[in-house]
Formats: structure tokens, sequence, C-alpha cells
């Protein structure tokens, strides 16, 4: 194997693979990874080598530094596979191993034309491309194990990269020198927090410990157990409910779709209480303010019960984003691809500053408050972690 080692010590450093594919298994007993495809990434700035196993029915991601790259390449050579295609711009290198395991390694002509792009980018409208098959999508039964969308979850496919994107803006405010928690309150079927734990863990390299929480025990069972197929060893599903979850003393990132009425803020709550670094939050139904809501001058709006109950939804996302700015995050509502295809296709996405409010930011969520005569519940849970009014307290 020393000429192996050679040629790894050769193509590794510095970037000069391309890619490499590792092949014919020495073992074919259905269980076994047909074949290894191995690529350089860069991950917080750093040389990094993904391996991507490629099973029967699935395909299995591990990211690795150079030298963890070297020694399970070499592992994987002398004890699972008899062939392995380096490639380089300079030169290909075929590594043949035979049955008695001695080795040869032939050089030949560059088939590359291109370095590899280290940056992870993806074609601007993905961040999952079609076509590049994805182990929890194989899984969930949104690709087949070519990579191809199935027609039926196209629209699962396009919301699943949505939200990608709107975590991929947030990525600079997440710590980077420690393992992340992230809870995501409500997770249901959890395709989404699959797709968060497989970009951040898989492609952007965080060490993680997740947790998706739901009150239906079999689908939890069900996630649970696709996340031990998926080898997805830092995530991890519970039953039980926003108001009770107490696992955690710090969090550094809240998910929450579709938290009914004020469980949206309740969780959101707990998020600005744990001091995470970053907010999603996609609410559902909103009844507060429905029912709080009294204005003379709205009357010929509040009059129609179907412009009365999307005028308050919108509102109430509209003081929710004001109070997180209250108490030091950036708040932005962005339109997000509902999978129900309802009108309440809003993100709330806010992200921990150091910066205070600026004093005009009261003055516009009182007057907006007021003028709808609303006692929001997200106000009175938040009510100790609230700057002081710049003139007057909290009515």
């Amino acid at each position: 194997m020393q000429s192996i080692h050679q040629l790894l010590d050769e193509v590794l450093p510095e970037g000069r693979l391309v890619s490499a594919t590792l092949s014919q298994p020495r073992r074919k007993d259905g269980e076994s990874c047909g074949k290894i495809v191995v690529k350089p990434v860069l991950l917080k700035n750093e040389l990094h080598y993904q391996l991507a196993y490629h099973y029967d029915k699935k395909v299995t991601h591990a990211n690795a530094t150079l030298e963890e790259a070297r020694t399970k390449i070499s592992a994987l050579l002398e004890n699972d596979m008899r062939q392995g295609l380096f490639a380089t711009l300079e030169s290909d290198y075929q590594v043949l191993i035979s049955k008695k395991g001695k080795t040869a390694i032939l050089k030949k002509p560059p088939t590359k034309k291109q370095a590899a792009d280290l940056s992870h980018n993806r074609k601007k409208t993905y961040v999952l491309e079609e076509g590049e098959p994805v182990s929890f999508l194989v899984e969930l039964g949104v690709m087949n194990d070519k990579g191809r969308v199935l027609a039926a979850k196209y629209d699962k496919f396009r919301q699943i990269n949505r939200f990608l994107e709107m975590v991929r803006d947030i990525l600079p405010a997440l710590p980077k020198d420690r393992k992340l928690t992230i809870v995501d309150f409500g997770c249901g079927k959890s395709y989404l927090t699959f797709a968060l734990y497989h970009y951040l863990a898989v492609q952007e390299g965080f060490e993680l410990n997740v947790v998706g929480l739901d009150l239906k025990a079999d689908v939890i069972e069900h996630c649970e157990s696709l996340a031990r197929t998926l080898h997805y060893e830092g995530l991890h599903f519970r039953i039980g409910d926003i108001a009770d979850y107490n696992e955690f003393d710090a969090v550094d990132m809240v998910i929450t779709l579709h938290a009914c009425d004020t469980a949206t803020d309740a969780a959101l709550e707990k998020a600005v209480r744990w001091g995470a670094s970053a907010i999603l939050s996609v609410p559902c139904c909103q009844h507060e303010l429905f029912a709080q809501v009294q204005s003379d001058i709205l009357e010929p709006l509040l009059s129609h019960g179907i412009l009365k109950e999307r005028f308050s939804a919108l509102a109430t996302d509209a003081i929710r984003a004001k109070l997180l700015d209250l108490v030091g995050y950036k708040t932005q509502l962005l339109e997000f691809i509902d999978m129900e295809h309802t009108p309440k296709n809003i993100l709330i996405r806010a992200v921990k500053t150091d910066t205070p409010p600026a004093a005009n930011v009261w003055r516009e969520y009182e007057a907006f408050r007021n003028f709808l005569g609303a006692s929001p519940y997200l106000e009175q849970a938040l009510q100790d972690r609230l700057p002081a009014p710049p003139e007057s307290g909290i009515e």
C-alpha cells in the first residue's frame, strides 16, 4: 500500500485533486457500498474532502479533513475496493488492486479540464441540485436513487430549496467555533428538519445537535428511525409540545413551522430566552388578534370576515416582527413556499444583533398596537425582556 500512500500525499494537499472514484467492491452482499466518490470542498475556509458512499438504494455523505481523508481512502482501498480513479488537472491516476493484494498505479492523460469548485456554490435557483442524489431526499421519496426529482414531489423540492436559501443567508450569524444546538418545534414529517441537517452538517461542515419536536408519536418514531438509517448522528426527534420543552438552557437556532395561533408566540418567547442567534418561523392560524382588533376607521375592512382574518394574520406578524426588533433582533418577513398552498406563506426570519433598538421602534409599535386595540400575547410573555419605552410604560 506504500505506493497508494505516496499517491495520496501527492494529489490530496493543496486541492490538486479534482475528483476521485473508488469502485469494484471486494464483497458483493447487497449491503456493501458500490462506489465512493470523493471531491474537495471548502468548509469554514479550510480544505476538506467529501466522501459520497453510493449504496444500492441510497447515498450517504461524510466530510473529512485532509488527514482524515488520507486515512479513510487508504483504508477503503486496502480493505473494501479494488479500483480507484484519481483525477487532477495534470494527470489521471488509475489504481488497480489484484485479488492477491498486488497494487498497480497507471498514470494517464488528464480527463478533467477545470479545477473543482471548492466553494460549494450551487445553481442560483437551488441549494440542492437536481441530478445529484441526496440521501434524505431519496429516503423521503422526493428523489429517485439517480437524483431525479419525482414529478409529484417537485413542489416539496422547491420548498426545501427555498427554505435552505433563507438559512444560507444567515450563516454568518451562527457561531462557527463550537457545536450548534437547533430546535425545530412542530417538526411534523420533518422534510425541512432533514434538509437543514444535511445542508449544515454535510454541505457546510457544522457540528450539530438538532432536535425535532412534535406531539405525534408515530411521526416521531418514523423520523428517529430515518435519522439512524441516514447516520445523521447529531439529529434526534422527541415527543413533546412547545410549552413544556426545557431540555436546553441555550439554543443557537429555533425553527417553528405552522405552530397554531399563540403557539408560535410561545416558540418565539423560548427562542428569545434561549438567546438564539437565529429564528425561522412560519405561523399558522392566528386567532388572537382577530378577536381583539377594533377600529372605526377600518370598519369597511373588518366587517368582512375573510378580509378581517387575513388582515389580522398580517397585523399579527407585523407585531411579532416589531417585538423581536425590540428585544435585540433584526427581523425580516419573507415570502415562503408553503406545501399546503395557503395564503399563509410568510416566514419570519430574525437574527440576533448587539445593537439596541432605536427609540422610534417603540413609538411605532405602541402606535400600531393601540390603533388596533390589541393586547398581544408575545408582548406580555416578553415583558421582562423589553426595553423601557422612551416616554411611558406599556399600557
